[in-house]
């Protein structure tokens, strides 16, 4: 069964289930829902942990004995399987065994896994776990209420957080719930139980520790948040990301709204254009696209790929756009805005 990280505790309190997977790729919420387990645990009086690291060449028997064997103290444990990536077909294996016994054992199993796709989670052993316990995904929180998560988490740190202070906050953190939560610890330090904290006070107290990838940046593309996108294409540019890596992910994303706009000149339904592609794109995700299909025309669309391909000669060494400047302004365009190629001759430009 589902359960998102803000409800894990309340299901938790209601039952210990069997099994537990925690999935997801950002550290603070994965770290809390895998400590909100182990204290659930403790609580129903299991007190033996095993944790096994699955890395390459993990011999999948040791779960097996793991679930069988017993210590001299305790006939109950919390089995922790810590996965660095896909089971493959040996841990499929073994896990869709473990979850045919579960019945026959008092023992919880805690995956504690990187973000599992839609194939993982229809495959055999997902579903045998899934049924007999949780499944917490973890996902990072979205930018358009990432002021909110943090006035709530501010009350944790008995600060009170006005949605100015935290929206400057959230500028300064998006992507880094960790540092974010840092932030809060060191402003309850400082300041007095229950004080409320302020923008002036956030802004000359909390240093930038924003961390962008390229899928922040589509999402900020495609919704149309162009200051946002400007902020994020400066922090990429600043982490070092290589120019054809941010090149690949606004080109894919191109291709895509092309092939929706095909799709939808043909008299589809944007919900089976969604899903045609490969993979195909979900519920949560559609409004998104459908933002990005209003504001680009199939011949804008076309325009931009034009545009992607001579960055493209450029990053090889064929093409004299300045890249950065080129990329950015890719990036704006995408997003309904003007990027900084619009100051220079018109032969930079997207179009020309």
């Amino acid at each position: 069964m589902k359960v998102f990280a803000d409800k894990l505790e309340n299901a938790l309190a209601s039952s210990l289930p069997a099994a537990v997977i925690v999935a997801g790729d950002e550290p603070l919420q994965h770290m809390e829902a895998c400590d909100a387990v182990r204290e659930a645990v403790r609580r129903d009086g299991i007190e033996e942990r095993e944790v096994l690291h699955v890395e390459a060449n993990f011999a999948w028997g040791r779960l097996t004995e793991s679930a069988a064997s017993m210590s001299l103290f305790a006939s109950r444990k919390l089995i922790e399987l810590r996965l660095s990536g896909k089971p493959g077909q040996e841990g499929a294996k073994a896990l869709k065994e473990y979850a045919d016994g579960m019945a026959n054992s008092d023992n919880v199993l805690l995956i504690a896994s990187p973000r599992l796709d839609y194939r993982e989670q229809k495959a055999a052993w997902f579903k045998a776990l899934d049924k007999a316990g949780l499944f917490v995904p973890v996902w990072p929180v979205d930018a358009s209420r990432l002021h909110y998560w943090l006035r709530d988490r501010a009350s944790r740190h008995n600060l009170g957080l006005d949605l100015d202070a935290a929206r400057v906050l959230g500028e300064r953190t998006e992507g880094n719930l960790l540092a974010a939560d840092q932030e809060l610890q060191k402003l309850a330090l400082l300041l007095p139980p229950g004080a409320r904290v302020s923008p002036q006070q956030v802004t000359g107290g909390v240093e930038d520790s924003a961390r962008f990838d390229v899928f922040t940046l589509l999402d900020a593309c495609l919704k149309g948040e162009r200051s946002r996108v400007s902020r994020i294409m400066s922090g990429l540019r600043g982490e070092g990301v290589e120019p054809p890596i941010v090149l690949w992910a606004l080109t894919r994303e191109l291709r895509l709204l092309l092939s929706l706009q095909q799709h939808l000149d043909q008299g589809q339904s944007l919900e089976h254009a969604c899903k045609a592609q490969k993979p195909p794109i979900f519920d949560k995700r559609r409004p998104a696209y459908q933002q990005a299909l209003k504001r680009l025309p199939m011949k804008r669309l076309h325009k931009l790929l034009l545009f992607a391909q001579r960055l493209d000669l450029a990053i090889k060494g064929a093409g004299s756009i300045p890249l950065w400047d080129g990329l950015h302004d890719l990036a704006l365009t995408l997003a309904g805005g003007r990027g900084p190629l619009a100051e220079l001759p018109s032969s930079y430009r997207i179009g020309a």
